[in-house]
């Protein structure tokens, strides 16, 4: 809660919802019509042609949700005020690496729903990031609090894996969003969306590195032949915990992984 209120001021502007992410998380809540959206932030990815309840712990973040969004309650994943079985589906986008006790939280969203959580989420053992190689203090951080896909499925066995590449004009500004343009990462105010960004304590040294093998062509001549892509595969995937659903796994299914 504390790191949202200090960091959260634009997140309105600079993490709009993708629509091809929305997507997915669409498809994984197919046959729910009723969704606790927690960690719900400014709103982006809450379905519009369902029930939705958001739950959010940051002021700041509840603020910039805009007047047609879904009734929030300000409240933490680890005690979530509803019943058991009080939804159909628990949804959590990129949150759960800042709950205090992320498998107590999940507990939570798995009393909640009746049917099924769904939970967007980041291994980034599966893909190299060029990012890392100029902030490494990322990738320690990242690997510090985004549970690999190992430990979670020793965590819940019947686990489905769903790949979520990310396009290279992704409206999303997370922190795998701009890897076709790397000239956001100098920007300040992109940086200030990132909620590991802020975690840094030696950011400058970085932003200087890249901003000289932008300029020089260093860049280009490491990194382009791994980014001419429409989309691609930085480890983000979608969880989803309980009976499956249409496209969401099985052998055959190319978005496992």
């Amino acid at each position: 809660m504390d790191l949202y209120d200090t960091i959260g001021v634009n997140y309105r502007q600079r993490r709009r919802p993708d629509p091809r992410i929305a997507a997915r998380i669409a498809a994984a809540l197919e046959g729910c019509a009723t969704v606790l959206n927690v960690g719900a932030g400014a709103g982006s990815y809450e379905p519009q042609d369902r029930r939705v309840v958001a739950v959010e712990p940051s002021t700041v973040m509840i603020r910039q949700r805009p007047a047609n969004a879904a009734p929030v309650v300000r409240a933490s994943a680890a005690a979530l005020p509803f019943g058991t079985d009080s939804f159909d589906a628990c949804l959590a986008v990129l949150t759960m690496h800042h709950w205090p006790d992320p498998w107590r939280g999940l507990a939570e969203l798995r009393r909640v729903a009746r049917l099924r959580v769904v939970v967007l989420t980041c291994d980034p053992s599966i893909a190299p990031f060029w990012l890392y190689d100029y902030f490494p203090e990322l990738l320690t951080i990242d690997r510090h609090i985004l549970p690999p896909l190992s430990v979670w499925r020793r965590q819940v066995p019947a686990l489905q894996v769903v790949g979520v590449p990310i396009p290279h004009d992704c409206s999303d500004g997370f922190l795998g969003a701009y890897w076709r343009r790397p000239e956001a990462y100098l920007e300040a105010e992109v940086r200030a969306a990132i909620s590991t960004f802020s975690k840094l304590r030696r950011v400058e040294a970085g932003v200087e590195a890249l901003r000289r093998d932008l300029a020089s062509g260093a860049w280009r001549a490491r990194y382009d032949h791994r980014v001419q892509q429409d989309e691609l595969d930085l480890g983000y995937r979608l969880l989803v915990v309980g009976p499956p659903f249409p496209g969401g796994g099985g052998p055959g299914n190319p978005q496992l992984g």
